[in-house]
């Protein structure tokens, strides 16, 4: 009676949620059937409607129709808040979509729930996993076979202002290499009149998150190698003491304060050099050369903990899958084939400004005519830093741990937990879901 409702519902979400769409690309229904001159029709669900990313994708889909003469793709935008809703109601009501874009750290739940198609049987025939960065070809796996071919990516860089650099008395074109250093380099930075910071030299909770350092000072996820929780582990002990020990040094004010100009990302701090180094996405470039396009500023990779433990830095990112029950599947895989070959890569790439998954493409966009020399540097830096980037995959036998670890974080940082306490936590509640996962 349970999975009745369950199934009664997914269907009333997608009669009221889609049943609505009609014609064009801003929302058929899945496609059925072939065209007037025989071609299969597929519909492919994005959420890029954005002025910048829909005529992209658009020029894409165009390219692969007049490629060959048998398929023809209709584009169905769906705003990224209800597009992956509208997904599942779809695959319960038996009428999904042909290709989906989809999270990349959620794949392989989506494999073991069902939600998508294996796509061992294609692979075998045409194996294009070589074409991918192998980090996010391993984060498409569930028990060994692919459910989602990867399509774009990210990665986190520390950004740092050369001005206010020359301006401490530090060498604009050497960065800091270590978390020693790179308190060094802000104690430098900082500029105080009176009480109040007129400059801070860096807080790393600015435009990244305690998981990154987290990830940047172990060098690993959440799981060790044997699939275990090691989230109280004595290196992330001290990583959260140290974010703690910024915050702790800024003080409150000083830190809300630099955050609600940052909100506003046009006044960000980091604009006017009243901020001297930052770490976020490498994507960030695109807010200074759209709002401080005479800022004179580097990129470097995230600072190591200490000298060898590496510039591990995280990243996320999108994957083309065919959801279960797609109508069309084998059309499905010739698309998503061209949609992550070289050459729809290095559009989607020089064009959004945004990171790929096929290496060869984002190789060859780093170097790209249609960039500026700015825009060269800094994604170049961004291709490199994707070989030391970390997905961090929803696994199986653990869903959604992150909920059960970031209040633990929240508590270090706003209630004054002590570290070593919440990460205990923390590990005792990953485990327990474990444990219940595997009953």
């Amino acid at each position: 009676m349970k999975r009745f409702s369950l199934l009664a519902l997914a269907l009333l979400l997608f009669l009221t949620g889609c049943a609505g769409f009609t014609g064009g690309s801003e929302g058929t229904q899945a496609s059925e059937g072939k065209t007037e001159d025989g071609k299969v029709k597929i519909d492919f669900w994005t959420f890029w409607g954005s002025e910048i990313r829909r005529p992209v994708i658009d020029k894409i889909i165009e390219d692969f129709n007049n490629s060959q003469d048998e398929i023809v793709v209709e584009h169905t935008y769906i705003p990224f808040g209800d597009i992956w809703t509208k997904e599942l109601a779809a695959i319960a009501a038996n009428n999904p979509p042909d290709v989906v874009i989809n999270d990349i750290n959620a794949t392989a739940l989506r494999g073991q729930e069902g939600q998508a198609e294996n796509l061992a049987p294609y692979l075998e025939k045409d194996d294009i996993s070589g074409r991918f960065y192998e980090n996010l070809w391993d984060a498409t796996l569930y028990e060994g076979d692919s459910y989602g071919i990867p399509f774009n990516t990210d990665t986190r860089l520390l950004f740092y202002n050369k001005d206010a650099f020359k301006e401490a008395g530090l060498d604009p074109n050497k960065p800091p290499e270590t978390w020693e250093e790179l308190e060094e380099y802000a104690e430098k930075l900082d500029k105080k009149s009176g009480d109040t910071y007129e400059r801070i030299g860096f807080y790393p909770l600015y435009g990244v998150g305690s998981d990154v350092w987290l990830l940047n000072g172990s060098g690993m996820n959440y799981f060790n190698e044997d699939d275990e929780p090691v989230i109280n582990s004595e290196t992330n002990v001290d990583t959260m003491e140290w974010i703690k020990s910024w915050k702790d040094k800024y003080g409150e004010d000083t830190i809300n304060r630099y955050q609600s100009q940052i909100d506003s990302q046009q006044s960000n701090p980091f604009f006017n050099g009243s901020l001297g180094m930052m770490a976020n996405a490498a994507t960030f470039y695109t807010q200074i050369r759209d709002y401080a396009p005479d800022l004179d500023f580097g990129v470097a990779p995230l600072p190591e903990k200490t000298s060898g433990s590496g510039n591990t830095s995280w990243g996320g990112g999108f994957v083309a899958e065919i959801p279960k029950g797609s109508s069309h599947p084998d059309e499905a895989w010739e698309f998503i084939k061209y949609l992550t070959d070289k050459e729809a890569q290095e559009y989607w790439a020089v064009k959004n400004f945004d990171n790929v998954a096929n290496i060869e493409a984002s190789e060859s966009a780093a170097t790209s005519d249609e960039l500026s020399e700015k825009d060269q540097m800094v994604y170049e830096m961004a291709a490199q830093n994707l070989n030391d980037t970390l997905l961090t995959p929803m696994p199986a036998y653990a869903p959604d741990y992150v909920n059960l670890i970031n209040p633990q974080l929240d508590a270090i940082l706003i209630e004054n937990k002590p570290a070593q306490e919440a990460l205990d936590k923390a590990q005792q509640d990953v485990e327990e879901l474990v444990e219940k996962t595997a009953q």
